[in-house]
């Protein structure tokens, strides 16, 4: 009997590899070929003389209204000049990088097949941190100063936001974009209902960066997730007995759905968890779900949170 349920479990693992290679095969075949302009070096090595040629080139990076002395200081300045240096350091050769993005597409063309294949550009922004990377449609546009490394001498942020200034969360930053432009908005603030809607665009880097870590996708450590998966009962017993899973009081989302260094349970065990273990629960949630229905990834992003919720069976291991 040993010996015949070995056999299943080893016929049915090597299907799962057979079904996985198959989706990978088709995928690879999928015709991708994106093309990166370097928005940074065509701005910072432009004679100020000229800057009208760019401003003609690329008119959606110069708003209406604003002087061109805004643009001729930052052309100017030493400091980012000094960061246009850093940047060049680091990807002066893209190609790597643009490499990932034709497989991120080839996946993205896979499960969303009207999508269009964007161009990417890369620029050097203000060090805005909630806008890494943009997906918009017909464009990906990059900010390079924002993955230079985390110990880079340029960052003055807390270590839990400098952790996901690296050139691996490019990708993960460029599919959060893309997931929040195509998941559709609930008007049910509830806190699973929060859960939920991030749990959607961590589930589509499973099947969009099928190569990256769980880590690598939420942007936490290795340890972090050890953290959460030995405490994730623990985590669902609190949710449950706090009754806040239906509660829309903006105070949870602080707690346990935004960035930060640690997640508010107010115990002993706030300092050890990570930020944003919600939006990590939510994402077993949705793998749960997934793994119990016949559902697509595009018609995911469609089902009301509730429903996610009372389907998806989710019951975290003792």
């Amino acid at each position: 009997m040993k010996i015949y349920r070995f056999a299943v479990v080893l016929c049915l693992f090597f299907l799962s590899c057979d079904q996985k290679s198959k989706v990978e095969k088709e995928v690879e075949e999928i015709p991708v070929d994106i093309k990166v302009e370097r928005f940074d070096k065509v701005f910072f090595e432009t004679k100020p003389q000229d800057l009208a040629k760019v401003k003609k080139q690329y008119p959606f990076f110069f708003p209406a209204g604003n002087d061109d002395n805004i643009w001729l200081q930052k052309m100017n300045d030493p400091i980012w000049k000094e960061v246009y240096e850093e940047v060049q350091k680091k990807y002066s050769n893209f190609e790597p990088v643009r490499k990932e993005f034709d497989a991120l597409f080839q996946h993205v063309k896979y499960y969303f097949p009207k999508t269009k294949i964007p161009k990417v550009i890369t620029v050097i922004g203000e060090m805005d941190y909630t806008a890494k990377a943009i997906y918009a449609d017909s464009l990906v546009i990059v900010a390079l100063e924002l993955y230079l490394g985390k110990d880079h001498k340029f960052y003055e942020f807390p270590n839990y936001l400098k952790e996901n200034f690296e050139e691996r969360q490019i990708m993960p930053d460029v599919v959060s974009s893309f997931s929040y432009r195509n998941i559709p908005n609930m008007p049910d603030r509830s806190l699973v209902a929060q859960m939920v809607f991030e749990g959607k665009q961590l589930y589509a880097k499973d099947l969009l960066l099928p190569e990256y870590t769980d880590a690598e996708k939420i942007g936490y450590t290795p340890e972090q997730i050890k953290w959460c998966q030995e405490n994730e009962a623990y985590m669902w017993r609190y949710f449950i007995e706090k009754e806040m899973l239906y509660s829309d009081d903006p105070k949870l989302t602080t707690r346990f759905m935004t960035p930060a260094p640690f997640s508010k349970f107010y115990l002993e065990i706030d300092n050890d968890s990570p930020g944003r273990v919600g939006a990590w629960i939510g994402w077993q949630m949705v793998r749960s779900y997934m793994k119990n229905n016949s559902v697509s990834l595009a018609e995911l992003f469609k089902v009301e949170p509730k429903e996610i919720f009372e389907k998806s069976k989710y019951k975290p291991k003792k």
